[in-house]
């Protein structure tokens, strides 16, 4: 992974010093409110309901032990105990102090770590597949491209003051995306051209919030050595032409549709010509020493199925659901990628406390040569795990309450903190999520189910991506009372869709009700194998609408 050089720690290290002062100033009422606000959003500090909220960066997922233990310590010693995994992969806290907040990002600076960037009208964190460079298929790594979109929008003097926030992802297989990549505002596939040369197709102007959308492609192949020029072209027209007069209409898509993706597309390269072949030119060489930062780790050459391993699926029943459900085939014979599901009955989605960081973190240095990944789903993930191990990691997973075998299950539920801490949120999420994972407690019934995705936000913001849920569940203020809209139909995959709203929403108390209705309406219109998004796209929301209505009445 990524390692900083003198220069990286230099500004990390001098953005804390400054950011200290600004916090001192502040708390002595030399700096207004007003004053304050900006200075604190470009380092991850939020004010929420009770407290302020601290989100620090995970650039592209990825963490090694040593980061998740600050990341423990950090819990332990400034907040309550636990930290929240977000959809940006992200790590959230939401109890620290104001005054302590300095001594966090100090504390972070030591490990190579920081919160700039993660707030504000700015680049955001730059995601990816939480697999990404040792998942099989890939066109190629994607993280190398991830870590040169960092460098490149990091401090980047023109878009620190965007209209609005600002999220890219990239994606590299050619029929999986796991990172939601077609509703970012800039979506970035790796792929081949018919010369067999590498690229990049850009789609642009997706998003979700008060006006979901799917991104448009703008450029089919992008050479290369021209990702940065084309993507400053981009943030060029964007800054220049986006609104902001009116938050809700300050996001790239809202342009992008309001001159057409065409228009938007002719307008860029009107922009990249001034740009191309200049300075932001990337040379191979530069690529090339990226990749150097994301070798494989010194794996052992097996070839055989470990007869141990077989023997323990054979033995354990609960073992080999568990390998079926939470691990994945890995690109090295011998490996398999584990993923620890953070989605346990009565623990909010994407918590995870200061202990089980530690444990994790051994877990780490043991299993999986002392690296791990957070995901877009609020999980964690060991990406490189002998198979003759598996059974010895399971075994510590069960006592640490990471076993949960749901991972692209129904309980594997994406979901913002909602209105226990959001200033934002019109309603909760949590409690919304936890009532569905106690009607759903049986893993036999989930899995005769099928893959299913349901996502939960506690207000048009979407931080839990309830569009592209399968199931998707918005919080909604009606006179004042918590109220839910659901909608069925959104995917985040290669096949983008944003769902369709059912219909008026409903009360909290009716929510596990209506969504147990749902459910039984896919099983009883089902056809043999058919999972429930290709269900829905064949039978059309006006059967489930019938019946969950009818259900709530």
């Amino acid at each position: 992974m990524y390692q900083y050089d003198a220069y990286d720690q230099r500004i990390v290290d001098e953005r804390v010093t400054q950011f200290r002062d600004q916090t001192n100033r502040y708390l002595a009422g030399e700096l207004t409110e007003d004053e304050f606000r900006p200075l604190r959003l470009q380092n991850g500090l939020y004010i929420q309901r009770f407290a302020p909220m601290l989100r620090v960066a995970i650039p592209y997922g990825m963490l090694n032990s040593r980061q998740l233990r600050m990341l423990a310590h950090i819990a332990a010693t400034y907040d309550r105990g636990y930290g929240h995994v977000s959809t940006r992969q992200n790590m959230q806290y939401n109890w620290p102090e104001l005054k302590d907040v300095p001594d966090i990002l100090a504390d972070l600076a030591t490990v190579e770590m920081h919160a700039i960037q993660t707030s504000g009208n700015c680049i955001r964190n730059t995601t990816t597949d939480q697999f990404a460079g040792v998942i099989a298929g890939e066109i190629e790594d994607p993280r190398p491209t991830c870590e040169l979109i960092r460098q490149w929008s990091t401090f980047h003097p023109e878009f620190a003051f965007l209209p609005r926030k600002f999220k890219i992802a990239v994606n590299a297989l050619p029929d999986v995306d796991r990172a939601a990549t077609a509703v970012h505002d800039i979506g970035v596939y790796i792929v081949k051209n018919d010369a067999g040369e590498i690229g990049y197709r850009i789609l642009v102007g997706g998003g979700l919030g008060r006006t979901p959308m799917v991104g448009a492609i703008i450029k089919d192949f992008l050479a290369r050595e021209h990702l940065i020029s084309y993507l400053e072209a981009v943030l060029r027209v964007y800054n220049l032409n986006g609104r902001r007069d009116n938050k809700y209409k300050a996001r790239i898509k809202i342009l992008v549709k309001a001159l057409t993706p065409a228009v938007f597309a002719e307008k860029v390269e009107a922009e990249w010509a001034h740009l191309k072949d200049g300075p932001l030119t990337v040379p191979e060489a530069e690529f090339i020493r990226l990749r150097r930062f994301f070798i494989d780790p010194a794996y052992e050459s097996i070839t055989d199925e470990p007869v141990s391993l077989i023997k323990e699926k054979q033995e354990s029943p609960a073992f080999s659901n568990w390998f079926l459900r939470n691990t994945n085939a890995h690109k090295q014979p011998g490996y398999r990628i584990v993923t620890l599901s953070l989605k346990r009955t009565g623990i909010a989605p994407g918590d995870i406390t200061a202990e089980q960081m530690h444990a994790i973190a051994d877990l780490a240095d043991r299993y999986s040569f002392g690296e791990l990944r957070t995901t877009h789903e609020q999980n964690i993930v060991l990406s490189d795990v002998k198979k003759s191990e598996l059974y010895a990691l399971w075994n510590e997973l069960k006592a640490l309450g990471f076993e949960t075998a749901n991972i692209g299950f129904l309980t594997n539920i994406i979901a913002c903190p909602g209105g226990d801490f959001c200033s934002l949120a019109n309603a909760k999420s949590l409690p919304i999520a936890e009532a569905i994972q106690r009607r759903f407690d049986d893993l036999d019934a989930i899995y005769n189910i099928g893959e299913l995705d349901l996502n939960i936000s506690g207000c048009m913001n979407a931080c839990g991506h309830h569009h592209v849920g399968h199931i998707g569940i918005l919080g909604v203020d009606k006179r004042g009372e918590e109220f839910y809209q659901v909608t069925l139909g959104g995917s985040s995959g290669h096949d983008a869709s944003i769902g369709d709203i059912l219909g008026p929403s409903f009360a909290a108390e009716d929510m596990a009700d209506i969504i147990e209705e749902i459910i039984n309406t896919y099983l009883d219109n089902r056809q043999p194998g058919e999972k429930f998004l290709a269900a829905y796209r064949r039978i059309g929301i006006e059967t489930f609408k019938e019946r969950a209505y009818a259900e709530a009445h």
